[in-house]
């Protein structure tokens, strides 16, 4: 699915403890996880979000991680072992035609796109397979870097989440991040 990826080896640097102090995983994502999510984390590289995401459902939610690059998800099955995680998380590697959420359809009740859409080189696709995959008003919480994506393009992209049956709900406020909740 991607037109421009980030290089495998860009996930280390994603993974800063320095990141935490703008963009803290549990701050972000406290309003729409619970014990008992099932989550779906896509773009998830090394899963700077994603063993948050494991530790807020609990031991009865769960979190579908995927990712384009299998060195991603490989060091991701690492760091979520050695946390005590990896029995709440399904990983997947998507490939250029689909994300891979095949069954799953209707059973996602949060996705997190987070820094992820501008790399899709169809975005409709993107929003379709995420409505497709979301429980009747579940949530996606879209976010992209401000550095990369312009107020522009960002209203482009909503617009094209629209399209696929997505609503527009809140916009929440994340650091260096054009943000908004997408409701399916």
């Amino acid at each position: 699915m991607a037109e421009h990826v980030c290089p495998w080896w860009i996930g280390y640097l994603l993974l800063s403890p320095l990141r935490r102090l703008y963009q803290n995983p549990r701050k972000i994502l406290s309003p729409y996880i619970k014990p008992g999510t099932v989550a779906l984390d896509v773009g998830c590289a090394m899963g700077f979000f994603s063993l948050d995401m494991a530790e807020m459902v609990g031991p009865e939610g769960k979190v579908v991680c995927v990712d384009l690059q299998p060195k991603m998800i490989q060091a991701l099955v690492r760091r979520a072992t050695k946390a005590g995680v990896i029995d709440r998380i399904d990983h997947r590697v998507c490939d250029k035609n689909g994300l891979g959420l095949e069954g799953l359809d209707g059973k996602i009740d949060f996705a997190l796109a987070f820094a992820l859409v501008h790399e899709v080189p169809d975005a409709g696709a993107f929003f379709e397979q995420i409505h497709a995959a979301l429980r009747p008003r579940g949530t996606c919480l879209l976010a992209e870097p401000k550095g990369h994506v312009s107020a522009k393009r960002f209203e482009e992209t909503l617009a094209a989440a629209k399209k696929t049956g997505l609503d527009l709900g809140e916009r929440p406020d994340i650091r260096r991040s054009r943000a908004a909740v997408l409701i399916g």
